[in-house]
């Protein structure tokens, strides 16, 4: 495994009032470069996960804040991240100023299975085969074939889900197929429970923002709806000609970081005190 030792980053100068949380689960280190972007007027933390369920990546994540942030933080979750940004929220009152959700996943297995669908549509025939077949051998790989595998399915996933990137390098620091089945499957069944999520999710007192990409394969109806249901303030944004990752998408990136500058402004949280 390539994780460092220290399982925080860290950008910029304290306070460390930003946090960025990257997705998978099981792909850490890829929000690198939005905390490296945000660092030039904050310091900012990137936790990377390493436990392999899903209770145990929110007590880490727990851990990580309460050790070297300036709470509470405002949380931006990739993906994956931004349903652990949701779930800690959710039971952690005093650690969490405000959430930002980039690229979410899903909260229903019919929108879920969607993802796919759309992802393979956009491939061409060799792709798909591969991807099908890597499916496979991924399930009876050792950990060592486990991370080519992955690293290989990483890219023709990658090539689904990104619309004009202006790089393919992620950063990621490892690609860890077993903690990623383990955890994700945690998060299947609270998500498949008809109202656990919701219930959980109903806890959050916190504003949320969602920043969706047009071209991002997670379909939007499988967040929305669901989010404007169980939460107090939460506002969208769509982010034209953009795929998974705004970062590095050319026509979205400047736009991105204009939003997640203006959103952890001091002047942003003073709107957010004054009018609450």
């Amino acid at each position: 495994m390539d994780i460092p030792a220290a399982t925080v980053r860290k950008y910029g100068k304290p306070p460390f009032r930003v946090a960025v949380l990257h997705g998978g689960p099981g792909a850490p280190g890829y929000m690198a470069p939005v905390a490296r972007e945000l660092a030039q007027v904050t310091g900012v933390l990137e936790p990377l996960q390493t436990t392999d369920s899903l209770e145990g990546q929110i007590s880490e994540l727990r851990t990580q804040l309460a050790d070297h942030a300036d709470v509470p933080v405002t949380l931006i979750g990739s993906s994956w991240g931004a349903v652990l940004a949701l779930i800690l929220a959710a039971r952690e009152v005093k650690l969490v100023r405000k959430l930002i959700l980039v690229g979410s996943a899903v909260f229903d297995a019919q929108n879920s299975s969607r993802v796919e669908a759309r992802r393979m549509s956009r491939l061409d025939a060799g792709k798909r085969g591969r991807y099908e077949a890597l499916k496979m051998e991924l399930e009876k790989a050792t950990p060592a074939g486990s991370r080519r595998l992955m690293k290989e399915w990483g890219k023709i996933i990658f090539e689904a889900d990104a619309h004009d990137p202006l790089t393919t390098d992620l950063e990621v620091l490892d690609l860890q197929y077993e903690l990623h089945k383990k955890v994700w499957s945690d998060f299947v069944v609270l998500r498949d429970h008809p109202t656990r999520l919701g219930s959980e999710f109903s806890r959050i007192d916190v504003p949320v923002l969602v920043l969706h990409g047009d071209f991002d394969p997670h379909p939007i109806e499988g967040i929305r709806p669901f989010l404007e249901n169980c939460l107090r303030d939460v506002r969208f944004h769509t982010l034209s000609e953009c795929g998974h990752y705004p970062w590095i998408e050319r026509r979205a990136r400047t736009g991105f970081f204009d939003i997640l500058l203006r959103e952890i402004s001091p002047l942003s949280d003073a709107r957010f005190a004054k009018n609450n």
